[in-house]
């Protein structure tokens, strides 16, 4: 395959079957689209020793929109299907998911899951002063009232405003992190907690922080912006030593799964994020 193509996966014989979990295996990292690379990046930049395997689900992006039953139901399958690939750690990169279905995965998958959401709300907490807190994320997530609940459970007394941005993930999909439309939109959602005097803001969705100058411009230096995949890749670093299960020296390796292709997936990749992705594997569900 050249550089950049997509080749079609073929489901493993075994999918959705227990193959167990060993210090070989890679970091199984999921999201329904495009912005849970946001977290592999981090991943690779703190972890270069280990492999990472990364599925978007982009054949039924955005996850937003949909019930906690659905979310929970695709959430789990696609869990299964890294645990086909020998994933030995799985990170929920998706707030959506994370948000409705991680309770869900623990029950469900026999190897430790790390859920963004809570890494998320630790980081919020310790770097803002006043815990006037404002979160930003997909309807299903605000809905859930997950960031909230995870926040509030380390600080009991925070300020904490929210607003479901349900135009945003489309847009990062579209590629158009400068686009005047996104401009627009992120003004929408943003003045609001501006008004209310936050001084950290949660990036509750992994698209989000590819978004990160566009979301700048608009709420000013002063307040402190949450990107959940550093915080992710330290939560990971620590489950992974403290189980015996960290890598060694060696070279770790990325490999991407997509379940329909994706235009524009390996220019974002590439560009913004700095990953090297040489093929892109086409898996079916």
């Amino acid at each position: 395959m050249g550089v950049g193509e997509i080749s079609e996966m073929k489901p493993s014989a075994q999918c959705g079957k227990e193959k167990g979990s060993s210090p070989l295996g890679p970091i199984g990292v999921f999201d329904s689209g495009i912005g849970g690379l946001t977290v592999v990046a981090a991943l690779r930049h703190l972890l270069p020793n280990e492999d990472v395997f990364y599925l978007g689900d982009t054949a039924r992006v955005p996850y937003g929109g949909k019930s906690q039953e659905t979310i929970e139901r695709y959430s789990v399958e696609i869990g299964k299907l890294l645990l086909a690939e020998h994933a030995k750690i799985i990170v929920v990169a998706c707030s959506t998911s994370s948000a409705l279905a991680l309770a869900r995965l623990r029950e469900s998958l026999p190897v430790p899951v790390i859920g963004i959401v809570e890494v998320g709300a630790i980081a919020a907490v310790h770097a803002s002063h006043d815990k006037r807190i404002g979160v930003i994320g997909t309807k299903a997530t605000i809905s859930s009232g997950a960031y909230e609940r995870a926040i509030r459970e380390i600080c009991i007394g925070a300020y904490v405003v929210s607003s479901a941005c349900p135009l945003l993930v489309p847009l990062v999909e579209e590629g158009m992190f400068e686009d005047e439309i996104t401009h627009l939109a992120l003004k929408r959602y943003l003045d609001p907690l501006l008004y209310r005097n936050i001084d950290t803001l949660v990036l509750g969705c992994t698209h989000y922080p590819l978004l990160y100058r566009a979301i700048e411009r608009v709420i000013g230096s002063r307040i402190v912006v949450i990107n959940s995949g550093k915080n992710c890749a330290l939560a990971v670093e620590k489950v992974l030593k403290s189980s015996g299960m960290a890598q060694g020296l060696r070279s770790g390796g990325l490999r991407v799964a997509l379940t329909d292709t994706a235009e524009g997936f390996l220019r974002v990749a590439g560009q913004t994020l700095g990953l090297k992705i040489e093929e892109v594997e086409l898996l079916g569900l």
